[in-house]
């Protein structure tokens, strides 16, 4: 899709009676996109699990320093961002495009209100190529042929898979969703991937009853999945140094960043 053209659409249907993972992390970092039911959601998460802004803001921050790493350092110029959320600063194609205009890049969510906004707020650069899809991470080869579209799936791609496995609470579906994405891309391809933890050596055991909460509470269903779970995601895959590690402290400044309980992880298929 080249710029001014409307994105891939489908039926959407938006409830606003229940909290929604989508506003609920906008409300965490400071958006306005978001309804009253998702911000009492929100606080009261925040009450059980105090750190789960700090988590919120760690992933985004990682996100833009990855798709700057991959487009600066590494040459990536295509990147298919699966569980966009909401449109705020700094998104994938704002980064990636500030540094190489021609970069194209495809968003993949099936929430209404993603959207609604994707529409108004993810135009590119002229050079480059923005476009959105709705589509669900349950259907990778739906995905890969929407976004094939755009992208050219003969040469390499970045997959940003940042926050959206732990919506898929079977683990071996959620690996084989990681493999079938990667499988479709070819050799110097990326996955960027972060994925919450309960792992108490980095302040994760909190998510356990707050995850409980959202489940009663919220939609969709969310899990957490301790370091070994989170690395078989990069199975087959060669991990770019510092390797899986708190979001917050990926190729951070400072490097001693504080930890959240947040893995994130970016790997080269060869």
């Amino acid at each position: 899709m080249t710029e001014g053209q409307p994105p891939t659409t489908g039926p959407a249907k938006l409830n606003t009676s229940v909290a929604h993972n989508a506003r609920v992390w906008n409300y965490w970092i400071g958006g306005k996109d978001n309804y009253e039911v998702d911000q009492r959601v929100a606080e009261h998460v925040a009450g059980m699990f105090p750190v789960i802004r700090a988590v919120a803001r760690a992933d985004r921050e990682f996100l833009a320093r990855a798709v700057r790493f991959l487009t600066a350092e590494r040459g990536i110029r295509q990147f298919l961002d699966i569980g966009t959320g909401l449109p705020t600063v700094d998104n994938t194609h704002e980064v990636a495009q500030r540094i190489a205009p021609e970069s194209r890049i495809v968003y993949v969510d099936n929430d209404p209100i993603v959207l609604v906004h994707a529409r108004s707020l993810l135009t590119g650069s002229p050079e480059g190529v923005t476009d959105y899809i709705d589509a669900d991470v349950h259907d990778p080869e739906g995905i890969v042929q929407c976004a094939g579209e755009t992208l050219d799936l003969g040469r390499p791609v970045a997959v940003m898979m940042l926050g959206i496995l732990n919506f898929v609470l079977d683990t071996g579906e959620a690996r084989d969703i990681v493999r079938r994405l990667m499988a479709a891309v070819p050799s110097g391809s990326y996955l960027v991937l972060t994925h919450p933890t309960c792992d108490g050596d980095v302040g994760g055991e909190g998510n356990v009853a707050a995850m409980e909460f959202w489940n009663a509470n919220a939609t969709p269903p969310i899990t957490a999945r301790g370091r070994a779970e989170i690395a078989g995601f990069l199975d087959g895959l060669e991990l770019v140094e510092p390797g899986l590690v708190p979001c917050s402290q990926w190729r951070a400044e400072p490097v001693s960043a504080a930890p959240v309980p947040q893995f994130g992880a970016v790997a080269v298929k060869r």
